[in-house]
């Protein structure tokens, strides 16, 4: 029985989880298999298409159910299972920011967000954009969390001296590679509070 798609496509992501986005390549995911690059070809016809199937893969259980009802509960739970998708394997937030996966699950879940939206009473635009502004943010968020697992901080006290950008060391707390979670929620929040109010059902509020 030959090597099957799925199979290529988990074994891509061991590659990627041992050996991070650059040591992904047709022979290193062959080799991981046992088998001869061009299996991997005949499924994925480049490197490109290869990761378009991973990432795709990555969000293979974000409409499980169970699923809250009630909005904007649905679209929080569907952006924060995006993301812990995201962070699932070494290196994928920038795997997906590298690619355009019109492919069956990301599709189902951007069409889910999106219907969240339409449903609770948001016009055609209003729903494609929020739903473009959380995936963005949960991407650059996710990105930015994963690079600070193998990177120093990007921003130390001696490099925002208080004489010379005071604004900067006031928050320096609140700066750097930690709190992913509640800046991820923060932001979140701040998406949805900032919905238009002439939209949605009556007396909604976030």
């Amino acid at each position: 029985m030959g090597t099957t798609r799925g199979e290529i496509v988990a074994a891509t992501l061991a590659v990627l989880d041992e050996h991070g986005l650059d040591g992904v390549t047709m022979r290193a995911v062959g080799a991981r298999l046992g088998v001869q690059h061009n299996t991997v070809r005949w499924h994925a016809s480049s490197k490109g298409r290869l990761l378009e199937l991973a990432s795709d893969e990555l969000l293979a259980h974000c409409l499980d159910e169970p699923l809250p009802e009630a909005f904007p509960d649905r679209l929080r739970e569907l952006s924060r299972r995006c993301r812990a998708a995201l962070l699932s394997h070494r290196d994928a937030a920038r795997m997906v920011a590298g690619v355009f996966a019109a492919e069956p699950r990301t599709l189902r879940f951007a069409d889910s967000v999106i219907a969240t939206l339409l449903a609770a009473g948001h016009s055609p635009r209003t729903a494609a954009w929020t739903h473009w502004s959380i995936f963005y943010l949960t991407l650059g968020l996710a990105q930015e969390q994963q690079a600070a697992q193998e990177t120093a901080p990007a921003l130390l006290p001696d490099q925002v001296p208080a004489d010379t950008y005071p604004a900067l060391a006031e928050v320096l707390p609140y700066i750097g590679p930690d709190n992913f979670d509640q800046r991820f929620e923060f932001a979140l929040d701040l998406i949805i509070a900032g919905l238009p109010r002439g939209e949605g059902p009556a007396g909604w509020r976030s």
